[in-house]
């Protein structure tokens, strides 16, 4: 199993018509062999109608054959073993088990998602049986069921290698929604989604999937993600990342002559709010974690905690000076590529530059090192100056956060008032405390899409009750998560069947329920044979 450089169109590997690039290490700068070619226009019109020629086939094939070709992508990239570790940690700068531990979650959640549409609970199946006797008009016979909405664009992350990548949760959730998947991989870690590809593509054959069932193009995001996403058999698009590219993507396919939906988780400030008794009771302790928080993954998570909020009294004052002294004993660390960790210091450059900001403690410098890094930073700001200046709310992507100062509840809620949409919230709270802030708990909870108690943002468990999504700008759809099963939602859409013939009937649909579903029949939830 080698790099080639090469595309994954119609089921065949070949050479980008676009010109070539290399992947780049990002703890030294250096090149990484080998080549790498970009994809053409064209050639990515030919991916697009490969996808558009295999949706009927996979949309409509029974669910065991798509769970066991969800099950064989994640069997055949454990198979690909050392080097995709070895690759994605030269690629991104990662250590060794953070790169295993998002293998096992990409190879977990492809699982899950098999798992999952063998219930049918995705389908949602409601039958109203007919009333031919009904007075004054009979009732026809009337059946639902959810399906797939057809060929989707998936954006690999730059932040995640494997898990928001090219097998990642957008891909599990649009294969087994039944959409064939045009994945415009990252460049920050080419080789490793060309493995993962060659993974998917191994157990596409094995399986004997259509041949466009899946696709990797790499490319400019400018030139090859726009015409993916204007490609008129492109249903959806699923995207992670800034929210300058996000929204670049929501305009474009809303401008296009059948608007179709973009599902995009954009960043977040994720505010955590440290209540006074916690505070009284264990402010060492809660620094301690968001420090470790803060600093995992050199910052460089969505749900990174980039903003904490406390009310001004000693308890507050040994939380920051525990927090700074963490902070001051963390190392500068390598971040993904040069155009994340030039962002990143000029982030907090233009943020510790506001009016009545403070640079409470840095990081240790990696002077003299070559690559690309982030110093860890804590910055502090009263809760006047946060609501009076707008670009306080700017998300700095990388270990850097604001300590928010306020004098009173009153401020705290009104710095609370004053954030836009977040992935997440936490609350740290003695025990019965949150009991008398009704308030602000109601606040806060209007604007995350996940709220903690006693804990940290960072680590999304891909189960079925989780939400990753949350109000805009942290997403463009209020409505979704894009981590947990419920992520399939996304790639679904309706359809009623009326007076429908009952020997056409898809197997959900049937009377006789052969896929031992449960169904809405009539009001009433059953698994029972009509």
């Amino acid at each position: 199993m080698t790099i080639t450089g090469k595309l994954l169109i119609n089921g065949e590997w070949i050479d980008g018509q676009a010109g070539t690039y290399h992947a780049v290490d990002p703890a030294t700068g250096q090149e990484l062999p080998p080549s790498l070619s970009k994809a053409s226009i064209e050639q990515v019109k030919q991916a697009v109608a490969a996808a558009e020629a295999a949706s009927s086939e996979f949309r409509r094939m029974p669910l065991q054959k798509r769970a066991g070709f969800l099950r064989a992508c994640a069997e055949e990239i454990m198979a690909l073993g050392e080097i995709l570790v070895t690759r994605a940690m030269a690629e991104t700068g990662l250590p060794k088990a953070r790169i295993e531990g998002e293998r096992g979650r990409t190879c977990g959640q492809l699982n899950l998602f098999a798992d999952t549409i063998l219930t049918g609970e995705f389908l949602d199946v409601r039958i109203d049986t007919a009333l031919p006797d009904r007075q004054p008009l009979p009732r026809l016979d009337l059946r639902y069921m959810n399906q797939a909405i057809g060929p989707v664009v998936v954006f690999g992350a730059s932040n995640f290698p494997l898990a928001f990548s090219v097998a990642g949760g957008d891909t599990a959730s649009a294969l087994a929604a039944g959409c064939p998947v045009l994945v415009k991989g990252h460049s920050s870690h080419p080789g490793t989604s060309e493995l993962v590809a060659q993974a998917i593509a191994r157990a596409a054959r094995s399986t004997a999937m259509p041949a466009g069932v899946f696709s990797l193009l790499m490319g400019s995001g400018r030139e090859v993600g726009s015409a993916l996403v204007s490609a008129p058999e492109v249903k959806a698009v699923g995207f992670t990342g800034s929210f300058a590219g996000g929204m670049t993507l929501v305009r474009l396919a809303a401008e296009r002559p059948e608007p179709i939906p973009v599902f995009t988780e954009m960043g977040s400030l994720n505010p955590v709010v440290l209540l006074p008794e916690a505070l009284e009771k264990d402010a060492e302790k809660i620094a301690e974690g968001f420090i470790g928080s803060l600093n995992l993954g050199v910052g460089q998570f969505c749900t990174n905690p980039g903003l904490v909020l406390g009310i001004e009294g000693p308890a507050l004052d040994r939380f920051v000076e525990s927090a700074a002294g963490h902070l001051a004993q963390q190392p500068a660390g390598v971040m993904l590529n040069e155009g994340i960790s030039q962002a990143y210091t000029q982030g907090v450059a233009t943020i510790s530059g506001q009016p009545g900001v403070n640079k409470m403690a840095v990081g240790e410098a990696r002077d003299g090192k070559a690559g690309f890094c982030g110093q860890p930073t804590l910055l502090s700001v009263s809760a006047a100056d946060f609501i009076a200046n707008h670009q306080l709310t700017e998300e700095m992507f990388g270990p850097a956060s604001i300590l928010v100062r306020c004098r009173n509840l009153d401020e705290l809620l009104a710095a609370l008032k004053s954030l836009k949409g977040q992935l997440t919230g936490t609350i740290h709270a003695a025990a019965g405390e949150m009991a008398d802030y009704d308030e602000l708990i109601d606040e806060l909870s209007q604007r995350v899409g996940r709220l903690l108690v006693n804990g940290f943002p960072t680590g999304v468990e891909v189960c079925h009750a989780m939400v990753h999504g949350g109000p805009f700008p942290a997403t463009s759809d209020v409505r979704f998560t894009s981590v947990g099963t419920a992520a399939i939602k996304r790639f679904l859409r309706p359809i009623c069947l009326q007076n429908y013939p009952g020997e056409l009937f898809p197997e959900a649909l049937q009377d006789s329920n052969p896929l031992n579903i449960w169904r809405l029949v009539n009001g009433e939830r059953s698994r029972s044979p009509l």
